[in-house]
Formats: C-alpha cells, sequence, structure tokens
C-alpha cells in the first residue's frame, strides 16, 4: 500500500500535531473530526477507514470492528484501551495502539492538587467565600507535609505522584501486585490492607481489570484510618460509588477527589449521575487527568508515530493486543507482513511454499501472542507479488499485505 492511499480517521479532537506528524511521514489522506461517534455514524465513518484515532468515549465493539473492512490499525489516544474490544481486534489482525507515558505527569499533578485541596479543605472555603462568607480559621486545615500518601498502583503515574509528594515532605507507600522498584524513599506495603490502615491519602492508580474492580468498596473505606481521604482518577469501576458516599456522610472519609466514574455523561451537556454531587468535601471532575495542552500535544505525537511505524515497516511495538515486532527495513527488498491463527505449521507451510516457488527470503521473525501469529518477511521486489499471492494461500491466515 502507498502512503498516499491510506486513509487515517482521528475522532474525538485528537490534537491536530498527529495529523501534521502523519502528513510529514507523507499519509495525505488524514481526517480529524472534533467529537465521538456512535452507532451508524460510528460504522458509516469506518466503512473506508484504514487506521481510526480514537480518545476515551469512542466504543470499539466486536461487532463496530467486524464492520470495518478495511481497518488494518487501532489508536487510542489516552492510556486506556477498554473502550476497545481487544480480543476481537486481535482475532481480525487489527493492532490497538495506546499512549501509556505521555499524560503521565498531568495526572500526577491533577492528583498533587486534589490531595493539597482536601487537607485544606479549600473546597468548602471556597463556595463559602463566594456565599458571602469569610471561614478565616485552621479548622480541618492540614499541610501535606508529614501526612502518608497510600498509592494503590506503583506504575507510570503512581511513581511519579510519588516523587512529587515526597519532594512536598510526605510519606509515600505504595501497594501494587507486581514486584515494583521504590523511587526516593517509598516504601512498598505489605498488603493492600496494610496500606489503607497506615495513610492519611489513598489514591488508586490501577488499571480496569476484574480483579480491580470494586477495589475499594465498604470493607476497604472502614479499613481506612478515621478522617482519612480518597483520590480516584485511575478508573470509574475501581471503587463502589454508594459504599463511598455513605463513608463520606458517615464522617469516617474526611473527603474524597474523584475524575473518573462508573457511567460518565457522553456529551458536555449531560449532568453526572452521582450521589458524591453536592457535598462539599468531594472533588468531582470531568475525567481531565490527562487533559492539558502539554499531555495531548505528547500524546498526539506518540500514538501517530506507532501508526507511522505500523503502516510504514509493520512495527507492532506499544500494541496492547499484538505480537510486538520491530525488524530493521531492508534495502532492495519489500515487507510482507502475515497475520495468522497460532497455530502448528505455519511458518513451515510458508517456508516450503517459497521454496517451490523460488522465493528467497531476506529477512524474517515470527512472534505468537494469545489466539494469533505475526510474520514478518522481507523478499526481493520481483518475488513479492507471487510471494503475497502465496501467503494468502497459507491455512489459518488472517489478513496479509505488502508494503513497498
Amino acid at each position: 500500500m502507498l502512503n498516499h492511499d491510506t486513509r487515517i480517521l482521528l475522532l474525538e479532537g485528537i490534537h491536530p500535531n498527529a495529523v501534521t506528524a502523519l502528513k510529514q511521514a507523507g499519509f495525505a489522506r488524514v481526517e480529524l473530526r472534533p467529537a465521538a461517534l456512535e452507532g451508524a455514524a460510528l460504522a458509516e465513518a469506518l466503512q473506508n477507514a484504514d487506521v481510526v484515532g480514537i480518545r476515551s468515549r469512542t466504543q470499539l465493539t466486536a461487532e463496530v470492528l467486524q464492520a470495518a473492512p478495511h481497518l488494518k490499525a487501532v489508536g487510542c489516544f489516552c492510556i486506556g484501551t477498554n473502550q476497545v474490544a481487544l480480543e476481537a481486534a486481535q482475532l481480525l489482525g487489527i493492532p490497538v495502539f495506546n499512549a501509556p507515558y505521555s499524560n503521565t505527569r498531568s495526572v500526577a499533578e491533577l492528583v498533587l492538587a486534589e490531595i493539597i485541596c482536601l487537607l485544606r479543605g479549600l473546597m468548602a472555603r471556597n463556595q463559602a467565600v463566594h456565599g458571602g462568607q469569610w471561614p478565616k480559621d485552621a479548622k480541618g486545615a492540614c499541610e501535606a507535609r508529614g501526612k502518608t500518601l497510600g498509592i494503590i498502583g506503583y506504575g507510570n503515574i503512581g511513581a511519579q505522584l510519588s516523587v512529587l509528594a515526597e519532594n512536598l515532605g510526605m510519606r509515600v507507600i505504595f501497594y501494587d501486585i507486581q514486584s515494583r522498584l521504590p523511587l526516593g524513599n517509598a516504601e512498598a506495603a505489605p498488603s493492600l490492607d496494610a496500606l489503607l490502615a497506615q495513610a492519611d491519602v489513598v489514591s488508586l492508580h490501577v488499571p480496569e481489570t476484574p480483579d480491580t474492580r470494586d477495589l475499594i468498596g465498604a470493607r476497604e473505606l472502614y479499613l481506612m484510618k478515621p478522617g482519612a481521604m480518597l483520590v480516584n482518577a485511575a478508573r470509574g469501576q475501581c471503587v463502589v460509588i454508594d459504599d463511598l458516599a455513605e463513608a463520606l456522610t458517615s464522617g469516617h472519609i474526611a473527603g474524597a477527589a474523584l475524575d473518573v466514574f462508573p457511567v460518565e455523561p457522553k456529551g458536555g451537556n449531560e449532568p453526572l449521575d452521582c450521589p458524591l454531587r453536592g457535598m462539599e468535601n468531594v472533588i468531582l471532575t470531568p475525567h481531565i487527568g490527562g487533559s492539558t495542552i502539554e499531555a495531548q500535544a505528547n500524546i498526539g505525537l506518540e500514538v501517530a508515530g506507532r501508526f507511522v511505524q505500523y503502516l510504514k515497516s509493520g512495527a507492532t511495538v506499544g500494541a496492547v493486543n499484538f505480537p510486538e515486532v520491530s525488524l530493521p527495513l531492508r534495502e532492495d527488498t519489500h515487507r510482507l507482513l502475515h497475520i495468522h491463527r497460532n497455530q502448528p505449521g505455519v511458518l513451515s507451510a510458508v517456508n516450503h511454499l517459497f521454496a517451490e516457488h523460488g522465493i528467497n527470503i531476506a529477512a524474517q521473525t515470527l512472534i505468537t501472542k494469545g489466539e494469533i501469529g505475526y510474520l514478518v518477511m522481507d523478499v526481493a521486489h520481483s518475488d513479492s507479488q507471487v510471494a503475497l499471492e502465496q501467503l494468502k494461500s497459507v491455512a489459518g491466515t488472517i489478513r496479509s499485505r505488502i508494503i513497498y
């Protein structure tokens, strides 16, 4: 496929530098749309798209993906990928890329700001002054210095928050299901329960998995210290909202800040349906952890770069649902990409067919993941079309293409 024939659709107001990066790489047919699509409008938009970029609102279900006949790659211009049916995409031969690093600083800064606001009781004081009062007292207002921050999930964001919080003078403890190297003076807690019992502020930074669904409910909230506070800028399903509302009403939890919710409004004019609305000791923000100019610009470049690598060389480094393959390009060859079911005999069948037709393989690599295998090969220009036809005949083939 030639670069100028590739049709790239970017939804949800993705930063325009993604368009610039793609066009500079030779991809001229890039369409940027400002909002998410759903239903028939999404299906129609995907009919001719080779690549689609989304953020968090567009839902690429298995049915949507199956009805997109030309789709070769998906890019989530954010950290999360739960808006994409990853297994269905894999079985269709569609790699899904995301941006796991570009907005870590933005999320960490928002969480740190919310921690300070909660500890100082700024929400209630702000509302009071706007309402004509002047509550100039220290009641319930505390410094961050000396407090214990408990971080659940010590990945990219959790670790960066750890460093920022320690610079404020906070003691940092963390819990993660994987062994993690502590940064600074942070300490690993022996268990989730131990972390909850020690922390003055608990902050969640975990992915959405079956194990993290309802991670913080009534039991966990009442294991926390009386007067402790909770921050969730991870995933909406991680906290049982009704249990949190009860713990706040009872006074056991002194405050909370949430940037994510189990069910979020689909548009800017739709209200959030949440029992925490109206509580003066609760900060509610509209899923803006990564919504800074800097983060969106970085995300645009990161995911656009993944697209360019995949479309030009077949590289799948950074794909969340695909074998990660990166084979250096060779001069005087065409590259063949073969996505197939992960079953015995595929590689031997390919090599046998190529040998029968006198096709010499200049370079070759095959990696499997889950239900699929991904084979990347370089052959001479003169052999590439014959080789492509032979690949299509191999049992278990999902899709194959050639890069000139």
